[in-house]
């Protein structure tokens, strides 16, 4: 392999902030008090995501993922999927939210990726309680961990948050949009802003067929 996508899931793939919604939804008044403790980076995903999580019921887990089944995905995924199999180019998913919530919306799309990586849950107990192969000092999915994993020439990353901040400084090319622009501004982190994922597809055609 020379190249390889790895694409975020929650408000990428997803037109809505689905996790956020979520955590909204299932813990409101602790989310209330963390999220936007995240997003000032006074506290770490790690953290503030695993005690939002932890605080759930495992009896609303059904609910959070039929709640998640509903959500739209992005313009232009499928195509941009048919685009990379042409070229021989995976694409991995990469989400710092729940994999039964990225399984349900990828539907049979999920066996057009080459693999997922997100959160796990057990739900034998009274409350969620999560699992991660990939966690970091300060994040649930270290997203740069799971990159490591795939050593190629060229790592495409694609996202939308402060989740893929760190995967989006470690990418070779980065296509952001929306609070991930703002955050790789500040880093002076050169990327390229999208829509939909059919900006990504005709960039990436027109990018490698000059190339």
């Amino acid at each position: 392999m020379q190249r390889i996508v790895f694409c975020d899931f929650d408000g990428t793939i997803t037109v809505e902030e689905t996790f956020v919604a979520i955590l909204k939804k299932f813990a409101p008044e602790l989310s209330a008090k963390l999220i936007p403790e995240m997003y000032a980076q006074r506290l770490t995903l790690r953290e503030g995501v695993r005690e939002i999580l932890q605080s759930i019921p495992s009896s609303s887990y059904g609910e959070i993922l039929e709640f998640t089944r509903k959500q739209p995905m992005r313009p232009g995924f499928l195509e941009l999927l048919d685009f990379l199999d042409f070229q021989g180019v995976p694409l991995v998913v990469v989400s710092g939210g729940l994999r039964g919530m990225v399984q349900v919306v990828l539907g049979a799309t999920q066996q057009r990726v080459h693999a997922i990586h997100a959160v796990d849950v057990d739900t034998t107990n009274s409350l969620l309680k999560v699992h991660s192969d990939y966690e970091g000092e300060t994040e649930l999915v270290a997203k740069v961990q799971v990159m490591a994993e795939y050593p190629v020439n060229e790592k495409i990353a694609i996202g939308d948050s402060l989740t893929d901040l760190n995967m989006g400084l470690e990418a070779s090319l980065v296509f952001a949009r929306d609070r991930l622009a703002e955050y790789l501004n500040q880093y002076q982190k050169s990327y390229i802003h999208w829509n939909d994922f059919f900006d990504i597809r005709d960039y990436l055609l027109k990018s490698w067929s000059s190339g």
